[in-house]
């Protein structure tokens, strides 16, 4: 007959590991770190009679993304007008959240997610102002548009461009058909053999398009709009900036650059909380 018992395999068990008295310690792996997470800041007001424009703009950013969770279009509050107490109480309610995107053009801007998802603090020449939406409207507007141009099958094929020209057919095809109710085509390129060259090949053949987006949780995600229509390069990093997956999309806007309805209702509430408690 022939036993069902087996060995366990060598160095595992009782006396594989070194004693403590050895003076050797286990080795593990760096864990994830920096993970951002919302917490409610209530700034320090003495009068609040004082910070009356502040308060009642807050109270319409509040009631406004309420509305964007719901299906509203993108509403912008212009913050030019306030005196600097006024404006320091805004800067300091909002924080920094999770996403920056940077939007290339005449005049540039640059938009920061605030603590609230979905409520932007828009910064450029002439421009100083809230957004509230799951994206600024300025990001749908000059994704597309060429820093440089794409120059499609035409991009030079050196030596070792392999796999990219297929891939290139692919993008654009989709790209063509996309509609707004259209499913998002994912191209994971970590799944796929693909060279150096291949990589460079496609970066001159769909060109770079005009918004750059950083998206920081545990690592980063780095997204960047091609010049090829509703084409993005999504790429994602972990804590130790080490790059886990590389893909492209074709959509109008990657998800994870974009507030979640629920998540503008629930920024909606939290404001509400903070006036509250200013109040």
């Amino acid at each position: 007959m022939v036993s069902n018992f087996h060995l366990p395999p060598m160095g595992y068990g009782p006396g594989s590991q070194p004693p403590e008295e050895d003076g050797a310690e286990l080795e593990y792996l760096p864990m994830p770190q920096d993970m951002r997470a919302y917490s409610p800041h209530v700034p320090d007001v003495d009068n609040p009679d004082k910070y009356t424009p502040a308060l009642t703009l807050l109270a319409e950013v509040a009631a406004a993304s309420a509305q964007a969770g719901k299906g509203g279009e993108n509403k912008v509050f212009d913050l030019s007008e306030l005196d600097a107490d006024n404006r320091g109480l805004i800067a300091e309610t909002m924080g920094e959240g999770e996403v920056a995107a940077k939007l290339h053009g005449v005049p540039a801007v640059a938009a920061q997610e605030s603590v609230f998802a979905g409520v932007w603090v828009m910064h450029g020449a002439g421009l100083d102002a809230l957004e509230v939406g799951p994206a600024p409207s300025l990001a749908f507007e000059r994704a597309f548009v060429p820093r440089k141009p794409a120059l499609g099958d035409a991009a030079e094929k050196v030596p070792g461009v392999v796999n990219a020209p297929p891939l290139l057919v692919e993008l654009l095809d989709k790209s063509e058909a996309y509609k707004p109710d259209t499913e998002v085509h994912v191209i994971n390129l970590t799944l796929l053999p693909h060279t150096e060259q291949d990589l460079v090949w496609l970066d001159a053949a769909l060109g770079t398009g005009s918004v750059d987006v950083l998206s920081r949780g545990y690592g980063n995600c780095r997204i960047t709009a091609t010049a090829t229509e509703n084409v993005w390069r999504v790429q994602f990093f972990n804590s130790m900036d080490t790059l886990i997956l590389d893909t492209f999309e074709v959509t109008n806007m990657p998800e994870i650059a974009l507030a979640a309805p629920e998540d503008l209702i629930d920024s909606g509430a939290r404001i509400l909380e903070v006036l509250e408690a200013i109040r």
